[in-house]
């Protein structure tokens, strides 16, 4: 709810006093305490549903509609505010309800009443076999118990933290229940601990093997904990059993590009094609996966496809501006702008249109055009994030209060032995993926990405919190004993080898680790950091235009990035001083002025012979699935380094925050 409590009311019992006044059949006065609610909390999007319950069962069915336009125009994606809408049109505007209801399951496919009145309505239309997809709907959601319906409704909802009090309750006296292992699972991946998910969907298939939404769920998680391999033999278990199933041959085709064999990623993404030539989506991913592979006029190919089906699809204009290469033509500039001024396109829709016409604006020289759609862009995405400032720079803080010089001289001889890793940190576009590129093509260092393992480590040791409570990490750090740092070395080892292929040395690029150098000293002593750091305007501004799949809140605000680079430098300089000698700073535009020069002093550093691979980064050949992809596949070029002057006029507010005169 987006007001604050007032003082004055207590909105929770209110609340309750109404909805049992609506359950007595008293809905004058249910709804007489529901408007003095919403005369205080007129935002308020509990109250403003159940009102509109109480104003259907007390047959005002203007208001009711009334109520809910007013709902859903505060809150699209209000899963029961649409299921309501469908209640109210039921009988009289059967093909109305059954839009509102169909939205509903999308938004929330746990509204097992939706899926039992759209399951009627179909049959009364004549549409036996959709009626029959909503009866199995019906049929597994019965068997839930009503907890576990609960707790799948609330994940739906994002009620995350609820749902896991809830399923954790149930789990504690029903501690084999599959489903509700899988739920737990479900919410172990929704919070990103994907090793506790993987962990108990393994167990719930070692008590259910012919459990095959577990098994799916499995296969997914895998795949998000990037162990591609695994994800694939799961997916291709799944389609032994059921081969015409397109979500399993989907995740098939994910992982299989993946892992490289693009032939079979093809194969089922074609195949899928075929069959549901509607679904953008499926296209937007084939176009990724050939770009992955370094076939960018396939991919070209493939985006401007799904744009011919859906010609306000932002993420395939954005996909195609990310194809930094890429030029649009005048028509496709007409309809991304007609798309991006329609009140009809989608939030989402939006702001993926104006990064795109930013890039192509500032593709034509025409900078102010560019900087005012990657305003709007960031505008847009920074509302729908929710991000503060004060969060990061906060733990950023507790960081720097816990892990001290005496902190690491009382942890000596901790962690493993190991120095195989190679962690490249820093903000994203600052050169990270250049220096993994320039590292993978070294005979003795395997590339391997942005690994998630070290930022799951923590926020396994953080555990489960609510916003407004303390969180355990990094403090929990001081209660690590020597055997658990060595354990933690040990596992990661395990967990990654599988992205190898066997050379002596690999990289872990994930940027946000920076953030967590105390936690990969206690386990991992020996191993070396590269710090890749950028002009901060130049660093910025390039984080500003672009737009990220997920992550990444803080670039889109000139002062949120501001601050953040800011905050970011601060802790990179407390870990070199309590540190010295464990970071490398490796300067973008250092490496841009003299390539072999930076290039020897790296290899220094790691105790690695100069191999003159290195210095031809651009010709090794491997996927690189980060926004720099085109760049790396390139010789060194000069212009990006002060690309950023040309917007300098608009960028005050980035400068003050930097504290740049």
């Amino acid at each position: 709810m987006s007001a604050e409590r007032s003082t004055t009311i207590d909105i929770d019992n209110e609340l309750g006093s109404a909805k049992r006044l609506l359950n007595q059949g008293q809905f004058a006065a249910s709804s007489a305490k529901l408007l003095g609610i919403l005369e205080h909390f007129p935002e308020d999007q509990e109250a403003q549903y159940v009102l509109a319950v109480c104003y259907r069962y007390a047959r005002k069915t203007r208001d009711a509609s009334a109520t809910l336009d007013q709902l859903l125009r505060l809150n699209p994606k209000y899963a029961w505010g649409y299921q309501e809408r469908g209640h109210l049109y039921r009988v009289n505007k059967p093909a109305e309800a059954i839009l509102a209801y169909e939205h509903a399951v999308s938004l929330n496919p746990a509204l097992l009443a939706t899926w039992k009145n759209l399951s009627a309505l179909y049959k009364s239309e004549g549409q036996s076999d959709r009626s029959q997809s909503c009866d199995r709907q019906v049929e597994s959601l019965s068997r839930l118990p009503p907890e576990l319906l609960s707790v799948t409704s609330m994940i739906h909802e994002g009620k995350l933290y609820k749902a896991e009090q809830l399923c954790r309750a149930f789990m504690q006296k029903n501690p084999r229940h599959v489903d509700g292992m899988r739920l737990l699972a479900r919410l172990g991946s929704e919070l990103n601990i994907l090793d506790d998910a993987e962990f108990l969907l393994e167990s719930c298939l070692e008590f259910a093997p012919d459990f095959r939404a577990a098994r799916y769920d499995y296969a997914q998680v895998l795949y998000k904990r990037q162990r591609f391999s695994k994800s694939l033999e799961q997916a291709e278990r799944l389609l032994q059993d059921e081969p015409d199933n397109p979500d399993f041959q989907l995740i098939c085709a994910n992982a299989a590009a993946a892992v490289g064999d693009f032939d079979k990623a093809m194969v089922f993404y074609d195949r899928l094609i075929e069959l549901h030539a509607d679904k953008v989506q499926l296209r937007l991913l084939k176009g990724h996966a050939l770009k992955s592979l370094g076939e960018p006029q396939r991919a070209i190919e493939t985006y401007r496809a799904a744009v011919g089906i859906r010609p306000d699809y932002g993420d395939a204009y954005w996909s195609l501006a990310n194809i930094k290469t890429y030029l649009f033509e005048e028509s496709e500039i007409s309809a991304m702008r007609n798309a991006e001024a329609d009140a009809a396109t989608e939030n989402i829709d939006r702001y993926q249109l104006c990064f795109a016409l930013g890039k192509n604006f500032e593709d034509n020289n025409n900078h102010a055009a560019a900087f005012e759609y990657y305003a709007r862009g960031n505008q847009l995405k920074l509302a729908e994030t929710g991000y503060l400032a004060e969060r990061v720079e906060n733990e950023f803080a507790r960081q720097q209060e816990v892990c001290t010089q005496q902190f690491f001289d009382d942890r000596t001889g901790y962690g493993a032995d190991s120095n195989e890793p190679i962690f490249i940190v820093g903000l994203p576009r600052a050169g990270s993926t250049l220096l993994e590129q320039i590292l993978a093509s070294h005979p003795m260092v395997d590339g391997t990405s942005e690994l998630p393992n070290i930022m799951s480590l923590a926020q396994k040791l953080g555990g489960r919190h609510q916003t407004d409570e303390e969180p355990r990490y990094p403090a929990i750090l001081e209660t690590l004993d020597l055997q658990q740092c060595e354990r933690f070395g040990n596992e990661f080892l395990e967990s990654t080898r599988v992205y190898r292929q066997g050379a002596p040395f690999f990289t872990d690029k994930m940027p946000n680790n920076f953030r967590h150098i105390g936690l990969i000293q206690l386990i991992f002593p020996n191993a070396k950091i590269i710090d890749a750091r950028r002009h901060p305007m130049a660093c910025c501004f390039s984080n500003f235009k672009q737009l990220y799949g997920e992550g990444h809140e803080f670039s889109y605000g000139l002062k949120e990035l501001g601050r953040y680079y800011s905050a970011y430098v601060e802790l990179m300089d407390h870990w070199e001083n309590v540190l010295p000698g464990k970071i490398l700073r490796v300067q973008y535009e250092d490496v841009v002025a003299d390539l072999e020069a930076q290039v020897r002093r790296l290899l220094d550093f790691l105790g690695l012979p100069f191999d003159q691979h290195c210095i031809e980064f651009h010709k090794t050949e491997r996927a690189v699935h980060t926004p720099s992809a085109e760049q790396v596949r390139q010789p060194l070029y000069k212009s990006s380094v002060e690309q950023w002057k040309n917007f300098e006029p608009f960028l005050d507010p980035l400068k003050e925050s930097l504290g740049i005169v």
